[in-house]
């Protein structure tokens, strides 16, 4: 390294220049506190950390962008913290929330090869996301190949905001939530193309609409929490099946 060059690097970085690296670590100590709870018990408060760091994921990367402070680094950290925040953190709670209640038998047993399979369809996700991170933009609408690791790990919690919310005792059901792990994990890693917020576009004159239905969403959040993200999960589902209906006929036609 030349001197000019070793100089620079001795150079003190803006503090603004950093911020985003400091709350991608931020989402990572929610994870990581995610996973404390999940092992003591407190499973809602472990799920809601994660949606937490599944909204600090989506901010970290707009602040690197508005301040243009992105990084190979920064990259790099929100990978590692995606794995943990929505690979490693849902398939542990989702095990101790439904499967761990099944003790050492059988059930436990399979249900813990389909949490390796989901965390290993998610590592494999982000290592595919990483690879293809250079490579140019497709043309047209953008959007996602499979489910992200954010989405995913929502959908995952799916047996958990069920069970809160009235609907369905999954803890009585390990086998069934083991398999909805398996198979979210699947759609992680599948060719399947799913939505990007940066093909969300609004008319002019559905912007009052678009704001009502913003507000009823925040107020059901806060009044039927767990109800909601359940009707989210199914939402978000249904939009994934009804793609690949449609694919698979342009496929046959």
């Amino acid at each position: 390294m030349s001197e000019p060059e070793a100089h620079r690097s001795k150079e003190p970085l803006p503090f603004l220049l950093l911020l985003p690296n400091l709350v991608t670590m931020a989402g990572l100590c929610l994870g990581l506190t995610a996973l404390r709870f999940a092992f003591a018990g407190r499973f809602e408060a472990a799920a809601v950390l994660v949606l937490l760091a599944a909204a600090i994921d989506g901010l970290d990367g707009l602040i690197a962008r508005r301040l243009r402070a992105t990084s190979n680094f920064g990259a790099e950290l929100d990978s590692l913290a995606d794995f943990l925040n929505f690979g490693v953190v849902p398939g542990l709670l989702i095990y101790e929330f439904t499967l761990g209640a099944a003790g050492a038998g059988a059930g436990a047993g399979f249900g813990w090869v389909l949490v390796l399979v989901y965390v290993s369809c998610a590592c494999l996700r982000l290592a595919r996301f990483n690879v293809a991170r250079a490579a140019p933009p497709a043309p047209g609408k953008p959007f996602f190949t499979g489910v992200p690791s954010p989405a995913g790990a929502i959908l995952a919690l799916l047996p958990l905001f069920a069970d809160r919310a009235g609907i369905l005792d999954t803890t009585a059901l390990p086998t069934a939530s083991a398999l909805w792990l398996g198979l979210v994990g699947a759609l992680m890693i599948s060719r399947i193309p799913t939505f990007s917020p940066k093909s969300l576009r609004v008319a002019q004159g559905r912007v009052g609409l678009v704001l009502v239905g913003t507000a009823i969403l925040v107020g059901m959040l806060f009044t039927r929490f767990w109800l909601t993200m359940v009707a989210l999960d199914l939402f978000y589902a249904a939009m994934i099946l009804r793609t690949v209906i449609l694919r698979r006929g342009r496929d046959l036609g």
